[in-house]
Parts: structure tokens; sequence; C-alpha cells
């Protein structure tokens, strides 16, 4: 928490975490003496995992299938908390990437939004690391325009500067502020 503080200090408050366990160690008491700080789950979350997620974060970046879904729609209710949501869009279509392809995210926005009551705000994607993130980006601002979503979430310490030329409106960037994980 030492490189966080000044951060904190300075009056920033929206911070990401990739793992649910960091994120408990390093938070919850932090959370709860600072109610301005907004949490942002960004690394993959598992059904088995979302108990934990839903008290402590206010943000979900990395909704990638419908059992998620349902079981987030499930602890919200259980919890009476309702977190902003990003749909994880696999926009390079990538077997070894989790999402949802492009041609599936109609009908997964309706299930989520209607059937399961989640609040989405956005669309998530980690473009291929093929040196051209600007054409997957655009592919996502059109596939937001037109679902009427506002928020897309891509962009990271690599690619970040290109996410904002495309009208990213969250970045997830760590390791160009606070150096590589150890």
């Amino acid at each position: 928490m030492p490189k966080i503080l000044p951060l904190i200090n300075h009056g920033h408050v929206d911070f990401g975490e990739n793992r649910v366990q960091d994120a408990i160690s390093k938070w919850s008491d932090l959370k709860h003496k600072t109610s301005t700080i907004k949490l942002h789950m960004i690394g993959k979350l598992q059904t088995n995992k979302v108990k934990y997620v839903i008290p402590l974060f206010d943000y979900i970046h990395t909704l990638d299938n419908l059992k998620l879904a349902e079981k987030i729609s499930e602890e919200q209710s259980k919890k009476n908390k309702s977190l902003k949501i990003f749909i994880q869009v696999n926009v390079g279509r990538e077997a070894q990437k989790s999402g949802i392809l492009p041609e599936q995210l109609d009908t997964f926005y309706e299930q989520c939004s209607n059937n399961l009551g989640l609040n989405i705000i956005g669309l998530m994607c980690l473009p291929p690391n093929d040196n051209n993130p600007i054409r997957h980006f655009l592919e996502i601002f059109e596939l937001s325009k037109r679902l009427k979503i506002k928020d897309l979430s891509m962009g990271m310490s690599n690619d970040y500067l290109e996410a904002v030329e495309t009208n990213s409106t969250f970045l997830r960037i760590g390791s160009k502020i606070f150096g590589d994980r150890s």
C-alpha cells in the first residue's frame, strides 16, 4: 500500500485490481476508511470469487460469460448492491482469451441487462498483440455506439495512447505508474 497512499492523499479515487485475494488484503480496511475510493475488478473473475467481489468492488471490467453474469446477479440481489459492469469482448476472436464474440454481443447484452438486471455501463477489450490495437479499439467503439453504451475500458500501459485516440473512457494503467509486478 505504500505506493498507493500518495495517490489517495492527492485525490485519486479509482484503482484496479487483478486478483480478488490481493484486493481483500489491500483494500478492505482502506476502503472502509476512505469512502471515495472506487475499486475496479480488472482481472479474470471466477464465479466462486463473486461473493467476495460484490461487497468490496464498485466495477467489474471482465464479465465474459453467462454463468458469471447469473452469479453476479444472484450475489448482487443477496447483498442489495449493484456494481457497474463492463462486458469483455473478445475482439480478436482469440481462442486463448475470454470474452464474448462480437457477433454474440447483442444477445448477451440483452440477457444481462433485461433478464438479469445487471448495470452494464460499457465494453472492455484486450486487443491481440499484433501491433495494431487501434483497429480493435475502433471495432469496440462501433459496437458500443450500436448498443448505446458510452463507457469503454480499453488501453493498458503499452497501448493507452491509442485507446485515448479511439474514445476510451477507462484506462487500465498499472505498470507505467507502479512498475512491473514483482
